[in-house]
């Protein structure tokens, strides 16, 4: 009997469709393009968020802080000028206080030391640390 691997199709593997073939299979579908009046409105609603979306932001850091974590309603400008009455509890009023106060003092210190103090603070906390949180060697040598 002749060996069953010799009946083999020669030349390369088929595939479904390869860079150069450009017959037969299914083309690449071409993006709908926008008319010029439909980008031009894009623009503005763009421009227009960004604006607004600027000044909010300018009014909640030049007014009072805002909430305290990720669902914490955004208190938009000051009480005093809105005319409005603050609806936060003492207690709430307080913690956006001192979380403002801890705010500004980290950026004090971040930014009064240089990055050369800031790694040299850091080398002297790992020094610090116990040999219990060296990284251990692994494998032989």
């Amino acid at each position: 009997m002749s060996d069953p691997y010799q009946l083999r199709p020669g030349g390369s593997l088929k595939l479904k469709r390869s860079r150069n073939d450009s017959e037969g299979g299914s083309k690449k579908k071409k993006k709908s393009s926008k008319t010029k009046l439909d980008k031009e409105q894009a623009r503005e609603d763009l421009a227009a968020e960004t604006s607004m979306s600027q000044a909010a932001a300018a009014n909640s850091h030049a007014g009072s802080a805002s909430g305290s974590g990720r669902n914490s309603p955004v208190i938009e400008g000051s009480s005093k000028d809105s005319g409005m009455e603050d609806k936060r509890t003492e207690a709430e009023k307080k913690f956006e206080e001192s979380q403002r106060r801890r705010r500004e003092e980290k950026i004090r210190k971040l930014a009064s030391q240089t990055h050369k103090d800031r790694v040299q603070e850091f080398n002297q906390k790992l020094e610090a640390l116990s040999e219990h949180h060296d990284i251990p060697k692994v494998g032989p040598g």
